[in-house]
């Protein structure tokens, strides 16, 4: 990744996007303990995927980012320049910026494009229940419920969606691509085109088609 360009980038969001008023812009703090509004410097213009988790989780947590390390992986060079994500702390007292470097490190994804995030407990459960609420406290108020989601916005399109943190890699890769830029119709065209010859050699091959997309 080019650190000069990614610098110089400005993210344009869509008109229509909610801005601060869903997202807040609430001051957190990244692994290296940089200060960061939650809506302008990490939100604003950009495609994310946001997941919440705890350094001491022995359950859900670990499986989620080695999950996202492979995802990671499969994206490529977008991480970092048109795509990030974000992990953010549910436990701030105790996961401090130090607590979520050694975490990072140690699962060997302090990475270009992925940051962990800390900061006030009320900011960071305001941020939960904007980005993951249902509108129904029996869930709203369970943290675990949380943990193997994974919202993924497109502030540049105003546009956001979710995934299971558990299923196959080519379907959370399906369901971040569902929330990337717009193509022209051009590359519209290409893809499908593919798409379609996907699909030939699947009924040749198999007699039906498969999911092609995964």
């Amino acid at each position: 990744m080019d650190r000069r360009k990614l610098l110089s980038r400005v993210f344009e969001p869509h008109p229509a996007s909610p801005g601060v008023t869903r997202y807040t812009n609430a001051v957190l703090r990244n692994q290296d303990n940089k200060a960061l509004k939650f809506y302008d410097d990490l939100i604003r213009g950009r495609q994310v995927v946001v997941n919440f988790f705890y350094a001491e989780c022995k359950g859900a947590c670990p499986i989620v980012t080695a999950k996202l390390k492979r995802i990671y992986d499969q994206l490529g060079d977008r991480m970092g320049n048109d795509l990030f994500f974000y992990s953010i702390s549910i436990r701030p007292k105790d996961d401090t910026p130090a607590v979520l470097k050694h975490y990072s490190q140690m699962h060997k994804v302090d990475l270009p494009g992925w940051v962990f995030l800390t900061g006030d407990p009320y900011d960071i459960e305001t941020i939960r229940i904007r980005l993951f609420g249902m509108g129904h406290p029996g869930f709203d108020l369970d943290e675990s419920m949380d943990a193997g989601m994974l919202r993924i916005v497109n502030d540049n399109r105003n546009s956001w969606g979710m995934a299971q943190a558990y299923a196959s890699d080519g379907n959370i890769l399906k369901r971040i691509s569902w929330q990337d830029p717009e193509k022209s119709y051009a590359e519209m065209v290409r893809i499908y085109r593919d798409l379609q010859v996907r699909i030939d050699d699947d009924i040749k091959k198999w007699g039906y088609r498969r999911d092609a997309w995964l």
